[in-house]
């Protein structure tokens, strides 16, 4: 006779209990394993045909089947056992998700059973254990892994009495689970589905570690083994850049739990450079770490230091108080702890520095929580709502069991519909809902409930969030894109939406590397998904495009593009004339393309748009190069075409304010748009502030210091001079530069102004040997060493795309001087030099005319130097030390200057070892990832990681003058803010050419202004260090934590008395007063010079009678 439970409405009426023992006793006893399969199959399919889950505890289904996996003597029957587990796991959680809860929440043994199963003798026995555990994997949602699946292995893995095949098993889940929640390139839905899963098990990080860290201790050594590789992939939830390179040291750690491996791991993490946004699986992994080490007795103070900066470091990128709030209380006490008993003052002031990011952090004010952030929403929060729509909107069935069944589902629906509200996927409630509670309800009334609920959590999400932005009337949409995008191997956008509504200017923001410039390629290129063709929305990518004929006229060079072949040239000459170029024969539009500064340069770029007539302008870095007027220009021409839709990425913060209508920000692989203009999006996410300020706290950039400069004692000696230089551009009808004087020294901060065209790059370019001046002489101290970015600073690394930064570098440097510095122009050898090669000089030595092959040696000479001649078909013994002035008198400049330059980079790298592992570490100093220094090419890097590539190579020699064209180009703001304090603590000199008033400001306290091909000096009572976010607000003086190599608030002297004459020289040692032995031994010295010279052929000049040589 059948018990009394409820029919579902479709079908037939209820089995017998006979007939259900006789399919459960066909289950267990069949001879072939294909009967039993079909047997289970078909108890499937009579249960959901008639009573559905209400079946399994009123037959006694589960228990009889726990029963026979028991049977420790009837394989047979174990084998039925997982068969019939594995037919309810595959068919019942599709057709009755509350099945889910029977399962996992009610009774979790099938689970355990199967789980157990892996450990039996008989094959088959694991092979039905493991299917069934599969289908129930494959059919569970990523709520239901996380709060019905994730619980119940949980459960399974920390009792003691399992099999170690059973954990084994346990573990792989686990794992498989983290797997499955890895972004990747599948269909909307199914990203969307892993993003859910991965929040959800990034929550439950906290909880899971000490479970998977029991098994990585577990003696079993298989146990073990899987164990580590869960553990590697949970930490795939991360999805932190800065932390990822650290897993496998922070897994070694928990593998490892000695002082050793902590203290490691400690102080990798005290060296990276957090810029990621730090969320609750990050700190889930870190916390326990970084609490062990500041509760355990034995760590030392250099460790408690590293440990509270990490702290610190990571705090200050928890932008969610809930998650801190969370995370942060385990390791007050220990901060406190340190502040009030370290030994030494510093970590005491770290630590008490950190304590107050803290509490900024867990919003705390006083000794009270801010109330106003956003609350995390719990279950038992849910809970009561369910209950109060339930009882309003639907009415529950009341069967046999069902109170007991809807009490659990009740609490599971619960923690499901709080994970999703917590994420804002609001839309997924429904069907989170509907399906439990259908069985338990009234025919559709469940629907109600679920749309009652899900009405209710949007009217709250607009409640805390506030109303999502409505498109205004008449707004024309251009592009509506859903699309992911990847570049050398790395995903940078997952199934993100953009929407265009013509006449906007949309900003693009996200640090270096998030892939904004390769997003606005992709457009341009026709390559991303989604996005309209050009027939039918024409864009243009406005670009630093540094490969024109330089051969061609400007006008010339618009005319001849295939593209603009139906335009007219009257419609060409007017377009390049309202962007500046005039016309005519004296016009610029006559000028040389090859002649045009980098701010002249983007304004043909602009004009090549405007002629396209686009309807979107994608604009990268549009202010580089460009003076004030012109940057004045621009924004005046983008707000003034109303019709033409912009996407800008640009780091210069005044400039998006000015030009935006709307933010497009990177925010963990997904573009998210903002109105407003930067302000509006500062103040919506404050954590952008740092488009506003410098500050280092996210990238950090560290210079190494410069080497001795021989002969000079102080900061303030000159050290590399111009005196009256005059350069004329090639083809040019009037001189660049005119008459131009200038020093520099090693306390200079000077920064170049002036328009674009002015001359500017032209006067870095003579004071660095880049060009030779027509009139005049550049001289500098032998063993100077220059690092020197240019303005298109990626000219040599492009030449390199095939090689990673590392081999880069190496490369670079290989022969023991900077193979780049013998590529510059006055370093390659005119027809001219190669014929004074091959003219024989006489130095009136009496050894007559002989030919120069090389410059071999180098010594100090009264207060110059001499050089050591190898000459041409002699051997090493008739060398001869001669003077650089004599060697300069006859012709020899390049090969004095080469052998100089080559002496001053072999000292500078004579403190570098040329091996990966140090220059990775170069690389880090200069806030690049090790791990893209090392394993990324080139060729996929971004702009700004290409500059911080430039920046390596040129600091990689200790130089003594830093030259900077441009160095604000391509940085974001982050890295801006680690240039300006790396260049604020240098040691050395710096002259840089920068249209950021910003930047300039906040280091430049002299400022030499080109015009006219003038130079004019200038001079400011101090620098704004208070743009700086580690000096007080306000100040003129640097903090007290700034090396003293920032300059005082005088500039550097113009050719002063005291050096303004002569060349460069430095003081030679005082000559002390000879004893009688050394005055008799140097009467000795000049007799034999004398005999020596009796014994020359007649005519030969007497030797100066002098011991300087020997000096």
């Amino acid at each position: 006779m059948a018990p009394a439970i409820m029919l579902n409405k479709a079908d037939g009426p209820a089995p017998s209990q006979e007939d259900v023992d006789a399919l459960l006793n066909t289950v267990f006893t069949a001879k072939l394993s294909h009967s039993s399969v079909e047997a289970a199959y078909a108890l499937c399919t009579i249960l959901q045909n008639s009573v559905g889950f209400r079946g399994f505890q009123a037959y006694g289904i589960i228990d009889a089947i726990k029963k026979a996996a028991g049977d420790k003597k009837n394989a047979g029957r174990r084998e039925g056992a997982m068969n019939a587990i594995g037919a309810l796991f595959e068919k019942f959680p599709n057709i009755q998700r509350i099945s889910e809860v029977i399962f996992l929440v009610q009774d979790s043994g099938l689970v355990a059973a199967a789980l157990d199963a892996l450990s039996d003798k008989t094959g088959t026995v694991k092979e039905s254990a493991q299917y069934a555990l599969d289908a129930l994997f494959n059919n569970l949602s990523a709520e239901a892994k996380v709060y019905g699946l994730l619980p119940t292995l949980s459960r399974y893995l920390t009792k003691k009495s399992g099999k170690w095949q059973g954990a084994v098993g346990g573990y792989e889940l686990l794992g498989r689970m983290a797997d499955k929640a890895k972004i990747g390139m599948e269909s909307l839905e199914v990203e969307k589905e892993k993003d859910v899963l991965r929040d959800a098990m990034g929550k439950e990080l906290e909880g899971l570690i000490p479970v998977v860290e029991g098994g990585m201790h577990d003696l079993k050594a298989e146990v073990g083994k899987q164990a580590n590789k869960t553990m590697n992939s949970l930490t795939t939830l991360l999805q932190n850049d800065d932390i990822a390179p650290r897993i496998p040291l922070l897994v070694k750690s928990i593998d490892d739990p000695s002082t050793q491996a902590q203290q490691k791991a400690i102080h990798a993490l005290s060296q990276t450079t957090f810029v990621a946004i730090v969320t609750s699986p990050v700190l889930a992994l870190v916390t326990p770490l970084l609490e062990r080490s500041l509760n355990t007795p034995s760590t030392s103070q250099e460790v408690l230091r590293q440990t509270v900066v990490v702290v610190e470091n990571l705090t200050k990128l928890v932008h969610d108080p809930v998650e801190a709030r969370e995370f942060l209380p385990k390791l007050q006490p220990g901060v406190k702890k340190v502040k009030d008993g370290a030994s030494l003052p510093e970590v005491r002031e770290i630590a008490s520095r950190a304590l107050d990011v803290m509490d900024q952090a867990m919003a705390v004010k006083g000794d009270d929580i801010d109330s106003t952030a956003i609350a995390r929403l719990h279950g038992p929060d849910v809970e009561k709502v369910l209950e109060k729509h339930v009882s309003t909107v639907g009415t529950l069935q009341n069967f046999p069991g069902d109170a007991e069944v809807y009490a659990s589902t009740k609490s599971y629906i619960s923690a499901m519909v709080a994970e999703v509200v917590n994420q804002r996927a609001i839309d997924r409630i429904p069907s989170l809902v509907a399906p439990y509670l259908g069985p338990l309800m009234n025919p559709g009334d469940a629907e109600k409930v679920a749309e009652s609920i899900h009405q209710f959590y949007v009217e709250e999400d607009h409640r805390k969030f506030g109303q999502p932005v409505k498109e205004d009337d008449g707004e024309t949409e251009i592009v509506n894109a859903t699309f992911s995008l990847g570049y050398g191997g790395m995903l940078l956008l997952s199934h993100t939406n953009l929407k265009l509504l013509k006449g906007h200017r949309y900003g693009l923001c996200g640090r270096n590397g998030a892939g904004k410039s390769t997003l606005m390629r992709s457009i341009a290129g026709g390559k991303l998904e989604g996005f309209p063709p050009q027939d039918e929305v024409k864009t243009c990518f406005v670009e630093h495009n540094q490969g024109e004929d330089a051969d061609l006229t400007i006008l010339e060079y618009i005319a001849q593009d295939p593209r603009f072949k139906d335009e007219s040239r009257e419609r060409i000459i007017e377009v390049l004339e309202e962007v500046g170029f005039t016309s005519g024969p004296e016009g610029r539009q006559s000028e040389k393309v090859g002649s045009l500064s980098g701010g002249w340069k983007m304004k043909l770029a602009l004009a090549r748009a405007m002629l396209m007539r686009a309807d979107v302008l994608l604009l990268d870095e549009p202010t580089n190069h460009l003076d004030v007027a012109n940057i004045a220009w621009l924004q005046e021409y983008l707000k003034s075409h109303t019709d033409i839709t912009s996407m800008i990425v640009s780091h210069d913060s005044t400039f998006l304010d000015e030009v935006c209508t709307d933010i497009y920000h990177y925010e963990q692989k997904k573009l998210v748009c903002y109105k407003g203009n930067l302000a509006d999006f500062v103040k919506v996410k404050p954590e952008a502030k740092s488009y506003y300020t410098l500050s280092s706290s996210m990238v950090q950039f560290k210079f190494p210091p410069p080497g001795i400069l021989s002969g000079i004692k102080s900061n303030t000696r000159t050290i590399l001079r111009m005196s009256n230089c005059t350069y004329t551009y090639p083809g040019g009808n009037k001189p660049s530069l005119h008459d131009i004087s200038c020093n520099l020294t090693l306390s200079s901060r000077v920064a170049i102004i002036g328009a674009n065209g002015a001359g500017k790059s032209t006067l870095i370019k003579l004071l660095t040997g880049e060009t030779i001046p027509q009139q005049g002489k550049v001289e500098k101290h032998p063993n100077l060493r220059i690092g020197y970015i240019k303005q298109h600073a990626l000219e040599h690394v492009e030449m390199h795309l095939e090689k990673t930064p590392n081999q880069y570098l190496q490369w670079r440097y290989a022969n023991g001087d900077d193979r780049e510095v013998l590529m510059k122009q006055t370093r390659v050898l005119t027809p001219e030099d190669k014929a004074q090669m091959e003219t024989p000089i006489d130095l009136g030595d009496g050894k007559g005319p002989r030919f120069i092959e090389a410059l071999i040696g180098r010594q100090k000479f009264k207060k110059s130097f001499q050089y050591e001649v190898k000459w041409r078909n002699m051997i090493p013994k008739f060398n001869s030390m001669v003077s650089h002035e004599t060697l300069m008198n006859k012709g020899f400049q390049k090969l004095v200057q080469e052998f100089d330059d080559h002496e001053a980079s072999r000292e500078g790298l004579g403190y570098r070892v040329l091996e990966p592992k140090v220059i990775s570490k170069h690389f880090e100093d200069l806030g690049m990832d090790p791990e893209i220094a090392n394993h990324n090419e080139i060729s996929g890097l971004s702009g700004g990681q290409k500059v911080k590539v430039v920046l390596a190579g040129a600091m990689w020699n200790n130089p003594h003058l830093l030259v900077l064209d441009e160095p604000t180009n391509f940085l974001d703001r982050d890295s801006l803010g680690g240039l300006a304090v790396a260049i604020r603590d240098f040691k050395g000199g710096v002259i840089m050419i920068s249209h950021n008033e910003e930047f300039v400001g906040a280091l430049c306290p002299e400022q030499w202004h080109v015009a006219d091909g003038r130079v004019a000096h200038k001079g400011h009572l101090a620098v704004s260090l208070d743009r700086f976010e580690d000096s007080r607000p306000g100040s003129s003086v640097a903090s007290s934590n700034v090396s003293s190599a920032v300059p005082s608030t005088v500039g550097t002297p113009n050719l002063s008395e005291a050096e303004g004459s002569g060349d460069l020289k430095f003081k030679a040692k005082k000559k002390k007063k000879m004893t009688r032995t050394q005055l008799k031994e140097r009467e000795v010295r000049r007799k034999l010079r004398h005999i020596e010279w009796l014994n020359t052929p007649k005519g030969t000049p007497k030797p100066l009678d002098t011991d300087d040589e020997a000096e």
